[in-house]
């Protein structure tokens, strides 16, 4: 236990695919206190879903954490935070009636039900609409002419749900809504034009509201989103110890809290998260000169458009492996822990031959739009004569984290986009060096990674509740994170390797003409 007393507390909480955490920071911006949840989505009704109860059940175990962790490391009882955040997985299609109850259960990002919608408003916009989108969702609803989409009062994200219900602020963050609808980024909200158009299809089918009716109210980095409320209070912490009125900052999507946890919201500056999904943010110098379906065009939290590539699955097709072999130890009766299992597969990557031994890995475990499959399912190809090896199956492991992305990112190099910084953060970086060094060569750039990577979303999360409190009279975000959080933060730099990048082209190369195969799998078994 450490004797130290604080003169602000800032709280960042960020419900993730598989995991809802909530970080406590202090003015230095060190993280104070963890709180952790896992929770998993369910497939129901054809829908990948989360029911809303889950969604506070998981806050106040990982706040309940949170205040454990805090109680243990300082013997102090938290009950006092300056600034709240509330950050989550982006998109969806959470609608509410005017009783503020579901229309439907909730649709999360990650299900591709919504091909006809994106499609049609992406040449209606000429401007891609991903599936992903809420705009997509709710078009689909109103093409399938879905029971009760009429009813529609209220639509939100996942952060701007929670925000709502902790401070009564039907309001979301720039970049959060930049998932939502397209953005004008001269004016920091919806496109009037886009916005006419999709008005006009929904006065058309007969609906009697516009998107200005039922879409959140924007705020961008460091204005007052509201304060908490009693209610909200109890939400969050039932035992009533956390008291009303802290000021809470914009909701966001945790694209945007990547960005800020990775100080890349300026422009020629990128991230990558990898976790159970991965995506990478590229902030632009000028727009792109052609409209890419496998490219999102999105926000930072203060607005500057940015290039993001965007692929449902990540680390789970690991997971599951890290998971067989922890099975057969269990079983010998041999006693590893998680973490050792996951060292031993990154590091044995690195023993691989560099195309992997012509072994192919597609850890879809749903569609991936940016290569065009709808569905998927999990699959392993592999040469008679490849060497079936530790080595070798754990570096296939490891590129097909990222496959998908590389196939993405392609677009952005013909588009001549440059980018002198590119940071990684999320669990792909916390084991070992060697999802870096893979990543650099299959994407044949630097990748850097600071101290915090490991913090993620939710530190970035807190670190806007920071800036809202502590932001000087005409600060910018960017200039904030440059010179009060990352001026001396510990970076560590990976350059592409010669041999890593050649390894990986080969093995793309098999890799895409495999995707028919893929996804005849996918047709046969999904």
């Amino acid at each position: 236990m450490t004797d130290r007393t604080f003169d602000k507390l800032y709280m960042g909480v960020e419900f993730g695919s598989t995991r809802i955490k909530a970080v406590l920071i202090d003015d230095n911006q060190e993280p104070i206190a963890n709180g952790v949840h896992d929770w998993e989505n369910r497939f129901e009704g054809g829908y990948w879903t989360y029911h809303l109860e889950d969604f506070w059940e998981g806050m106040q175990d990982a706040f309940s954490d949170l205040k454990r962790d805090f109680k243990e490391k300082y013997g102090q009882d938290l009950r006092n935070i300056a600034a709240i955040g509330v950050s989550a997985m982006m998109h969806g299609y959470l609608a509410f009636d005017g009783n503020d109850e579901l229309v439907a259960p909730f649709r999360t990002w990650r299900n591709t039900t919504t091909g006809p919608a994106a499609e049609e408003l992406t040449a209606l916009f000429n401007f891609n609409v991903p599936q992903r989108w809420s705009v997509s969702h709710l078009y689909q609803a109103i093409l399938n002419k879905e029971e009760r989409v009429d009813q529609i009062k209220f639509m939100t994200t996942p952060a701007g749900y929670v925000h709502w219900k902790l401070t009564g602020k039907k309001v979301l963050g720039l970049g959060d809504a930049s998932g939502m609808f397209p953005i004008d980024s001269s004016t920091m909200r919806f496109d009037a034009e886009m916005e006419k158009k999709f008005n006009d299809l929904l006065k058309k089918n007969d609906l009697p509201y516009t998107i200005k009716d039922i879409f959140p109210e924007i705020l961008t980095a460091g204005d007052n989103a509201g304060l908490l409320t009693a209610e909200g209070a109890l939400l969050l912490d039932p035992t009533g110890e956390l008291k009303p009125g802290i000021p809470f900052c914009p909701p966001e999507g945790d694209a945007g809290t990547g960005m800020v946890a990775t100080n890349s919201v300026s422009e020629r500056t990128g991230n990558i998260s990898a976790g159970t999904s991965i995506f990478a943010m590229t902030v632009l110098e000028n727009p792109l000169k052609a409209v890419h379906p496998e490219i999102d065009m999105v926000t930072t939290p203060d607005g500057k458009p940015v290039a993001m590539v965007h692929c449902n699955t990540c680390s789970t097709e690991i997971d599951e492996w890290i998971r067989l072999f922890k099975g057969m130890f269990d079983r010998l009766g041999v006693e590893v822990s998680l973490n050792d299992l996951y060292q031993a597969v990154f590091s044995s990557s690195l023993e691989g031959e560099k195309d992997a031994g012509g072994l192919f890995f597609f850890n879809y475990f749903s569609g991936e739009p940016v290569v065009g499959s709808d569905k998927g399912t999990p699959a392993l190809f592999r040469r008679v004569d490849s060497d079936f090896s530790l080595q070798n199956v754990c570096r296939a492991l490891i590129f097909s984290a990222f496959s998908t992305l590389a196939v993405g990112m392609r677009i952005l190099d013909d588009e001549g986009v440059k980018i002198d910084k590119m940071f990684g953060h999320g669990g792909l970086f916390k084991t070992t060096d060697a999802g870096q060094r893979l990543l650099s060569g299959g994407l044949n750039v630097p990748i850097s990674v600071m101290s915090t990577a490991g913090e993620g979303g939710p530190w970035g999360m807190a670190i806007l509740a920071q800036y809202m409190i502590r932001k000087e009279v005409g600060e910018t975000l960017g200039e904030y994170l440059n010179n009060k959080v990352f001026a001396t933060s510990n970076v560590k730099s990976v350059n592409p390797a010669t041999e890593d990048v050649e390894g990986f082209k080969k093995y793309i190369e098999t890799y895409c003409k495999l995707l028919p195969a893929e996804n005849l799998a996918a047709d046969v078994l999904g």
